[in-house]
């Protein structure tokens, strides 16, 4: 496979208000720097317009690839899905609501020129999001940089610019609940910050609801760390120390004549020991089923369409491209399939 300069990876889900809007920058940015480039769109199960809209850009633009996967399998999953079809020397991870500028991309294009493997952005200052967004924010990042064994830089999320050895590695790690923010501080390499102001959105509504923060929060946490699992211990250690003492004073109340009256303590006692317990289980719980669905070793996701143009096998070995409708995957593609 012979690669091409630069590959833009854009996962896509209901972005139908802002695709428009990413293509234009997208490409004025990429046709000044003069290189060879594919911006790859991957629709992760949208229930709008936005994969007419990939098809018509992928029909007119011999540097789009649209991508569509059989059902929404979450941005991770989406972005893990663009960065194994992708085709590029440099790759730039980008989310499709514009937060994350594209006219960055020639800056740090220009870092990794110095011998970097990984430049990732860092937010300076977050625009348009609540307080309670930058808030919790906040107290994720440090969070799991408490937890987490691997540094992982705070106020960063994907997009970032990698080299092709670093994403080979990155694609290797066959991780289900991914939290690629924190794998590829994990690689090593050489890695740097790119420190910039996050907009507002373009247009249209955060894909991100709290539910789903929450659920990646902890996918992050149990990925990353098992600090969860000796803190249930120490919940235990802690509970069987607060259950002796108890005991110790309802003995020494009854030796002198005074003992404990009513149900209240044992009722106290019981509700500490119960919620302990699960706790405990809870965390384990968080962990041997992420074992269970790793276990399965299913496809981390499936294409449904993949729109691309190919070289044309001329004898004459020409360079004019054509257009690869509609390509079929009727089954399963898993993370290292051979594309």
């Amino acid at each position: 496979m012979n690669l091409l300069d630069l590959s833009i990876v854009v996962p896509c889900y209901n972005e139908e208000e802002v695709i428009d809007e990413l293509y234009r920058r997208l490409t004025a940015v990429c046709r000044s720097l003069g290189q060879s480039y594919e911006l790859v769109f991957v629709d992760d199960g949208s229930k709008d317009r936005t994969w007419p809209m990939l098809e018509s850009l992928a029909a007119a633009d011999r540097f789009v690839v649209a991508v569509s996967l059989s059902r929404n399998h979450g941005h991770q999953l989406a972005l893990t899905a663009g960065l194994e079809i992708c085709q590029g020397e440099r790759i730039l991870i980008i989310d499709a609501d514009l937060q994350d500028p594209p006219e960055l991309l020639p800056a740090m294009l220009d870092r990794m020129d110095t011998g970097l493997d990984v430049v990732y952005g860092q937010r300076r200052r977050r625009d348009g999001e609540t307080a309670f967004k930058r808030g919790t924010a906040a107290l994720f990042y440090r969070l799991i940089t408490g937890l987490s064994e691997v540094p992982i830089p705070p106020d960063t999320g994907d997009f970032r610019l990698m080299s092709r050895r670093a994403l080979n590695v990155l694609l290797a790690m066959p991780e289900r609940h991914r939290f690629i923010r924190g794998m590829v501080p994990w690689i090593g390499f050489p890695q740097a910050a790119i420190p910039y102001d996050r907009h507002c959105r373009y247009a249209g509504t955060s894909k991100f609801p709290l539910r789903k923060m929450v659920r990646f929060a902890l996918d992050a946490i149990t990925a990353f760390s098992t600090k969860p699992l000796v803190l249930a211990s120490w919940f235990g250690a802690g509970t069987a120390l607060v259950t002796f003492l108890l005991a110790a004073y309802s003995l020494a109340s009854w030796a002198v004549g005074n003992p404990v009256s009513g149900w209240m303590v044992l009722i106290i006692v019981i509700a500490l020991f119960s919620s302990t317990q699960l706790l405990a289980l809870g965390i384990l719980g968080e962990y041997m089923g992420r074992m269970y669905e790793q276990t399965k070793n299913r496809p981390l996701f499936i294409v449904k369409n993949l729109l691309r143009w190919e070289p044309s096998p001329t004898l004459d070995h020409s360079t004019d491209f054509r257009h690869v409708a509609s390509a079929e995957f009727p089954g399963a593609v898993a993370q290292q399939s051979d594309w």
